[in-house]
């Protein structure tokens, strides 16, 4: 009974985690799962998260890294209100973000005004909104990894007459690369399961900015099945990511 205290609460967290994962499993008849995916709400809503998410990962890798190695690796005024900047969008509230994406890119946006542009419930502005959220995931595990580097085996490599540009590819990104693996699987679930930002920015067009989880809130209105289906392809996915990370990790 001494023991009691810390023994419950360490049971009925996992409990409390697990058991919501569980229902939706438990809430799927398996005779309809086959038709339910076959259901155009399902497969266009696939289509869209795919498509989106690896675009946006690879801009977000592209853009990310570069800016990842200058935050590691260089000093400047300014830096840490930089960094922190970054981050921000982890943890704004959703709902925010979207606004803060329509004031910038809407026809009426500080940019879209400025430029004539209306990305707004777009199948661009799904992108955007994705790239906006998951981006600074990337960033955050790009900057722990190029900082884990020995600075020993930089200097060696300049030593030996290497050019910068030519260590960061034979040193730095090699021994970075399980670090921004992880950070691309991570940055690319988040922009998959991105909903507040998208629904407020991009809108819930279906075959056009309808993702999964946008699919999910709107099938759970007509169509429970669809929904359990879709919830339980996401829980799937979730968990691929999270156990490939944690492999990459310990490594």
């Amino acid at each position: 009974m001494k023991n009691l205290w810390w023994v419950l609460p360490a049971v009925l967290l996992p409990l409390f985690i697990i058991i919501p994962i569980i229902s939706i499993f438990l809430n799927l008849e398996i005779g309809t799962i086959i038709s339910e995916i076959n259901q155009p709400i399902v497969y266009e809503a696939l289509r869209v998260s795919f498509s989106t998410s690896l675009i946006s990962i690879l801009l977000v890798v592209i853009s990310g890294t570069p800016f990842a190695y200058v935050l590691a690796s260089k000093d400047f005024k300014g830096k840490r209100l930089l960094d922190s900047l970054v981050d921000l969008p982890m943890v704004l509230p959703p709902a925010v973000a979207g606004v803060a994406l329509l004031m910038s890119f809407g026809r009426r946006g500080l940019i879209g005004q400025s430029f004539g542009l209306n990305i707004s419930f777009s199948f661009v502005a799904v992108v955007l909104a994705q790239i906006f959220v998951a981006a600074p995931f990337f960033v955050r595990a790009a900057k722990s990894s190029f900082q884990a580097v020995p600075k020993e085996l930089k200097s060696a490599s300049l030593t030996l007459g290497v050019t910068p540009w030519r260590t960061f590819w034979r040193v730095t990104l090699p021994l970075s690369a399980t670090g921004l693996m992880g950070g691309l699987v991570m940055s690319w679930a988040r922009a998959l399961g991105e909903f507040g930002a998208t629904i407020m920015f991009a809108g819930n067009f279906r075959g056009v900015t309808q993702t999964l989880p946008l699919a999910i809130y709107t099938a759970m209105e007509s169509d429970f099945q669809a929904a359990m289906v879709i919830s339980s392809l996401m829980v799937i996915i979730s968990l691929a990511v999270l156990i490939l990370v944690k492999r990459l990790i310990n490594q």
